[in-house]
């Protein structure tokens, strides 16, 4: 990792333990239930996909880490094969107005489209209601719901904590993985890991 990239990780650190916040969610319980409306304007419920896998990611495209993982296609990639098996993939975006990352619906839609992201919407959460429910502190910060709205997997999307892009081939991609065991009717073999990236701007 060169020296932006660690200067970063210490700076990601920094923010999410200063900006924590305090998750009472737990790997095996239930995923909290919410609404939010995507960057059209669609409202969507968690629970309104019952009897899907759901994968929740939360998005700052400002943050370095985050532009490791659009930058290189990795996320885009996993957004496609993923949603191309029925998963539905929600990126959500939690910075709250004025500051870093913040989208209403016409930047977040812009976003999308210059960097080909697939997901099955984008959510607007300014209010940081769904991300405190969560204890989502970083960006990215992962999560897989199973089709019965048990939480499944929460972490990191993948096992190396840079902002290289050339780490992503010998890391482990915790999400992609996830999501192959819940298919092939398994446990999930990894399911929590620390999350890396920028704190969430609550």
């Amino acid at each position: 990792m060169n020296i932006i990239g660690r200067l970063a990780c210490a700076l990601a650190l920094a923010g999410t333990v200063a900006g924590s916040a305090s998750a009472a969610v737990a790997v095996g319980q239930p995923a909290p239930d919410f609404t939010l409306t995507d960057s059209t304007g669609k409202a969507h419920k968690l629970s309104g996909f019952k009897g899907k896998t759901v994968v929740l990611e939360w998005n700052n495209p400002e943050c370095p880490f985050v532009k490791k993982h659009y930058g290189s296609g990795n996320m885009q990639k996993q957004q496609r094969e993923a949603t191309a098996g029925g998963v539905v993939w929600l990126s959500v975006n939690s910075g709250a107005a004025g500051k870093q990352g913040h989208m209403d619906g016409a930047k977040a839609n812009a976003h999308l489209a210059s960097t080909k992201s697939a997901p099955s919407a984008y959510l607007i959460d300014a209010d940081g209601t769904v991300g405190k429910a969560y204890g989502a502190r970083t960006t990215p910060h992962m999560y897989v719901v199973d089709g019965g709205g048990v939480l499944r997997y929460m972490g990191a999307i993948d096992s190396e904590a840079s902002t290289d892009q050339d780490d992503i081939p010998k890391s482990t991609q915790y999400v992609t993985q996830a999501l192959a065991e819940l298919k092939a009717g398994k446990p999930v073999s990894v399911p929590t890991s620390e999350p890396y990236g920028c704190s969430v701007k609550y």
